[in-house]
């Protein structure tokens, strides 16, 4: 039962953010931010965020940005979701390269 609720939690989590972060992205002529997975623990006082980034030659400066923005971007997400949960987690924000990884195994192969 828990996992079943934890994993809706995360479903919506994943969809608000990624519509926040496809609205913030407009104005950046370029840049797309896919929000991959998003990981809640147990108790809700922690989601992990996994974006994919394209341009990867953006991805660190995205990421410095998003880090010490954390609590602005809880903030959006409360304003989103205020009628749907009653405690937003806090945000850690990691890269997600398994397309990269990918693409470097099929280069290695010779695809």
């Amino acid at each position: 039962m828990q996992e079943r609720r934890l994993s809706k939690i995360a479903r919506l989590i994943q969809k608000e953010l990624a519509e926040m972060f496809r609205l913030e992205t407009q104005q950046m002529r370029g840049v797309i931010v896919s929000v991959t997975n998003v990981r809640p623990t147990s108790d809700m006082s922690l989601c992990r965020v996994y974006l994919s980034i394209f341009p990867t030659d953006r991805t660190e400066a995205i990421m410095e940005h998003l880090n010490t923005h954390a609590a602005t971007v809880r903030y959006g997400l409360g304003q989103r979701l205020k009628n749907q949960l009653r405690t937003i987690p806090e945000l850690q924000f990691y890269v997600d390269d398994s397309l990269d990884y990918i693409e470097h195994i099929d280069k290695l192969l010779g695809k």
